[in-house]
């Protein structure tokens, strides 16, 4: 039982056995049929795809075979429209050729007669050449005939003809040059003089300062006759204790009721009289008083003397000066020069400065900054060695002022060449202001010896007939004999005579030398 058991049991595996084989045979059979399948399929797809790329490549080669034959047909065009227009423009260049070549021909044509012309001309012109040369030679002969003829008659060689013919031109053209030179010279001369005055006078007019003459004296008024004792004092204690201190002379005599002071300092003499007046107001007169009144005077006359630099400076219109020289200009104001105030000269001089640089085109600002200050030194050349000029130059130098209002201050009476239009400006404003009729006062004596002195100078030159000193000594006016004296000589004896003025004489402003000279040639006709 147990083998036919196991025998069964075998069988059925067996059994199953085959049937796993056969399936799988059957799968790899199905399996090699799908893969047939497919293969068959691709092909035929690849079949098909072969196909519609053959058919587009034939389409495509239609069309590119249609597009090169209308390109084709396009050019032609192109090229024949090309080929017309270069026709054209060749058929206009030809016309333009012939038109050219026309006129070229017109051109040669006239050239030709233009020369033909010019032949017959040049033929024209040797014969007549020819003929001028024959009558050249004739003439030639002939010249030379008449000069030997009139050499003959005349006694001289020809050269010497023609010397003394150059030499008659020569002295006529020397003649007829100074004649020209005389009447430009006059001209110049009248028209110059005559702007000169112009300007002058409208500067003068629009500078209109009075001056008043100052003295060295001051005049104090009393209430009555009875306070001179008091000013006097005890012994004469009072008048000395103020005469000490203020350095100033006191007169009193008989005239009633005033007291006069006297001194060449006016800044002393100005601070005796506000004291003085001080102690007359205030009735307490004594040496204590005295000391008092003058400190106070003093003060205020060096207050006064401030305001009045700050005042001078204004009306001037100059800025920017260092107090000290404000304080030194003021000081001015109580200096006098030949009985002239000297910061009212200053501030005409400054004025008339700044007028004339304004009619000539030169630096306004610097005339009249240099106007106002010329004659700064004048302020302390009394306490001071040097001259008003080297102490002017100084102070200006020290406090700062440019180097061409310095130079103004040292040329404005010649003491160097004044080497700017500015400097000369206010040289002429000074001698305008100085020289004017009533801005100075000379004393008599003074005034007859400066004019005698320079009339004899004039009369010490031999040759000189007479000599006249004019227009209040600032002219001389000298009349020599004219067979001693040409015009170069003149001219040298006015430049001695003023540089002897110049080296011998004292003055103010300037004085001018005229030589006159005189010829007169008298004919009667009959």
């Amino acid at each position: 039982m147990r083998a036919r058991t196991g025998m069964c049991i075998y069988r059925k595996t067996r059994y199953r056995t085959i049937e796993g084989t056969i399936v799988i045979i059957a799968l790899l059979v199905i399996l090699a049929v799908a893969l047939s399948l497919g293969v068959v399929v691709l092909w035929q797809k690849q079949k098909k795809a072969q196909a519609g790329l053959d058919a587009l490549s034939k389409e495509t080669a239609d069309k590119e075979s249609l597009l090169k034959k209308e390109a084709m047909i396009q050019a032609k065009e192109i090229l024949h429209n090309e080929r017309e227009k270069f026709d054209e423009e060749v058929r206009e260049r030809r016309q333009d050729l012939l038109r050219q070549e026309n006129k070229l021909a017109k051109k040669e044509d006239t050239l030709e007669e233009k020369i033909q012309e010019v032949t017959d001309r040049e033929s024209h012109l040797d014969k007549k050449m020819e003929e001028l040369t024959e009558k050249e030679d004739y003439l030639a002969e002939m010249i030379a005939k008449q000069i030997g003829e009139m050499e003959r008659i005349a006694g001289m060689s020809r050269e010497e003809a023609r010397h003394m013919l150059l030499e008659q031109l020569k002295q006529d053209l020397q003649q007829e040059q100074m004649q020209l030179i005389r009447e430009n010279e006059a001209k110049i001369r009248e028209i110059s003089k005559e702007k000169a005055q112009e300007i002058l006078s409208t500067t003068m007019q629009r500078c209109a300062i009075d001056q008043v003459v100052e003295s060295t004296v001051s005049v104090v008024n009393l209430p009555s006759d009875d306070m001179k004792g008091r000013i006097i004092g005890r012994e004469g204690r009072n008048i000395r204790t103020l005469e000490t201190l203020t350095g100033v002379d006191l007169i009193i005599d008989d005239t009633p009721e005033a007291v006069v002071l006297s001194s060449f300092d006016p800044v002393r003499r100005e601070i005796a009289k506000v004291a003085l007046e001080k102690l007359i107001s205030d009735g307490r007169i004594h040496p204590v008083r005295i000391e008092e009144m003058v400190e106070k005077a003093q003060e205020e006359i060096e207050e006064k003397i401030k305001k009045e630099g700050e005042n001078a400076a204004v009306d001037m219109g100059v800025m920017n000066l260092h107090k000290e020289l404000i304080k030194t200009l003021g000081r001015l104001y109580y200096r006098t020069s030949y009985g002239q105030n000297v910061l009212k000269h200053s501030l005409e001089v400054g004025h008339i400065a700044g007028m004339l640089a304004a009619e000539l085109g030169a630096n306004v600002n610097v005339a009249k900054r240099a106007g106002l200050l010329h004659d700064i030194g004048k302020a302390v050349d009394q306490t001071q060695e040097g001259t008003h000029i080297e102490l002017g130059v100084e102070l200006a130098r020290r406090y700062g002022e440019k180097e061409e209002i310095i130079h103004a201050i040292e040329a404005h009476h010649d003491d160097v060449t004044a080497n700017t239009i500015e400097a000369v400006l206010v040289k002429l404003a000074d001698a305008i202001s100085a020289g004017r009729p009533g801005s100075r006062r000379d004393t008599l004596e003074i005034y007859i010896k400066r004019l005698q002195k320079i009339e004899e100078i004039a009369k010490s030159y031999e040759g000189i007939k007479q000599s006249f000193a004019v227009q209040a000594g600032r002219e001389v006016r000298i009349i020599v004999q004219p067979d001693m004296f040409d015009d170069l000589a003149s001219a040298k004896l006015a430049r001695d005579i003023a540089k002897r003025i110049e080296e011998e004489m004292d003055y103010p402003g300037q004085i001018r030398v005229t030589v006159v000279r005189e010829i007169r040639t008298t004919e009667i006709a009959k």
